[in-house]
């Protein structure tokens, strides 16, 4: 299968509580979804850039919800591109680690039930995690990125930009101190997903339990 091919749009100013960003709309040969690029700075002539790809979730991102760390992390990711004036924070619509928002809605309901997050994804019928990174790849090729550093406690990610040619010179940690709500949801990214985190965790929270608990 040849590699897919992005297209930049539109790029426009948006203006956030960090600083002035260019938000790039991009449309690709793979999926029809509206992948996005904030930007700051010159990239092209910059021989590294930071660079953070998170994946959309309209829970965290946009509502607020303390089930994950997503929404605090994409709000450091932003912050820290703007502390160096130079950086990109890709945003792909794979939300709820690519199986999408009624799926993700229907997990957490089996977490509330005593699953734990891979369980959930898999009793569905899905995958632990089904994100790909090719369009990522291709994005920052388009911009001119030359090497990365990428804000991720996730090594996988790391190796799936890699394995599509981009060249990981750093990771750059991105640890959000964990809440009563997300606590066992983190852990398990830990135990279960490979995350590097140090989890500095509330004392009241309870671990996300890996076998149901009982109903009776």
């Amino acid at each position: 299968m040849s590699k897919p091919t992005v297209t930049r749009k539109a790029c426009a100013r948006i203006p956030t509580e960090f600083g002035d960003f260019q938000l790039c709309y991009y449309t690709n040969s793979f999926d029809t979804k509206e992948h996005l690029a904030f930007c700051m700075g010159d990239l092209s002539s910059a021989d590294s850039v930071l660079v953070r790809v998170h994946s959309e979730c309209f829970t965290g991102d946009v509502m607020g919800s303390r089930r994950c760390d997503c929404g605090e992390q994409l709000k450091r990711s932003m912050a820290l591109v703007a502390s160096k004036g130079l950086g990109i924070v890709l945003y792909l619509r794979q939300e709820g680690r690519g199986i999408g928002l009624l799926e993700k809605l229907r997990a957490y309901n089996l977490q509330d039930l005593g699953y734990d997050t891979v369980d959930a994804n898999l009793m569905l019928g899905h995958e632990a995690d089904e994100r790909d990174y090719t369009l990522a790849a291709c994005m920052l090729e388009e911009l001119g990125v030359k090497a990365v550093r990428l804000m991720t406690n996730n090594p996988t990610k790391i190796s799936a930009l890699k394995d599509q040619g981009i060249n990981v010179i750093e990771r750059v940690p991105l640890e959000i101190p964990a809440n009563t709500d997300n606590a066992g949801y983190l852990l398990t990214k830990v135990q279960r997903m490979d995350h590097q985190l140090g989890l500095k965790t509330p004392a009241a929270a309870n671990p996300e339990p890996h076998e149901p608990q009982s109903t009776n």
